[in-house]
């Protein structure tokens, strides 16, 4: 009799735990959003869950809390390439949460938190929507520079003109030169901590630099990584 108590006891644990556990999975991509075999891919849950991607799909079984999720992609015992993104599961479900790895630069870059409560919308959304993101964040920049130049009078126009120019390409000429010497690829808060002006500058100077092909930049989370192209 006490030994079927004990597992009926047990089943209702087993069935209890079942029914509260959500799943996180998702695909780990390069820059290229290329997928990616063999990335090391693990979960702060108790204990610690670890999963190893095959044609770049993971998953991870877990009750409500929250969690942080790090990626990394090792060779010769070398991380070369690594992302961490945090998420909160308040309830039963299928969640989708694809990883983007980027190259070990990650210091200065700030996090972004999720805070998940809704159904699968899909695998390709985080591509998307990061491409869409660049292309707002550059469309903006561009427009607004247009829009303060229109604004100005032609006489200011005209005045202005040369010493902005000389302004402008020695700011330009700062920004190559600080992610030159950061080994060609650099933060958007690092630059900015070497140049004094303000965030809305930066962010023109490099939206610039972008139209005319210099450099290329990556939107990672609330920050912006910032590639030199080679020319």
């Amino acid at each position: 009799m006490g030994a079927k108590v004990l597992i009926y006891l047990l089943l209702g644990i087993f069935l209890i735990s079942s029914v509260n556990a959500a799943t996180i999975y998702g695909t780990v991509y390069d820059l290229s959003l290329k997928k990616i075999n063999n990335a090391r891919v693990e979960i702060n849950t108790s204990p610690k869950q670890v999963f190893v991607t095959q044609n770049g799909s993971y998953s991870f079984n877990v009750p409500n809390g929250f969690y942080t999720i790090k990626a990394q992609l090792i060779q010769k015992n070398t991380v070369i390439a690594s992302v961490k993104e945090n998420i909160t599961i308040k309830q039963p479900g299928e969640y989708v949460l694809d990883l983007i790895l980027f190259p070990d630069v990650e210091e200065g870059v700030e996090e972004i938190d999720f805070d998940v409560n809704e159904d699968v919308l899909g695998r390709e959304r985080n591509g998307v929507l990061i491409v869409f993101v660049v292309l707002v964040v550059l469309l903006a920049g561009i427009g607004f520079y247009y829009f303060r130049k229109i604004r100005s009078s032609k006489e200011e126009i005209k005045e202005d003109k040369i010493i902005e120019k000389e302004e402008q390409k020695d700011d330009l000429e700062q920004i190559i030169k600080i992610i030159k010497q950061e080994g060609g690829r650099a933060t958007q808060k690092e630059i900015r901590k070497q140049i004094p002006l303000s965030e809305a500058k930066i962010s023109l100077m490099i939206a610039e630099l972008e139209h005319k092909g210099f450099i290329e930049k990556i939107k990672k989370g609330r920050g912006n990584i910032i590639l030199l192209k080679k020319r």
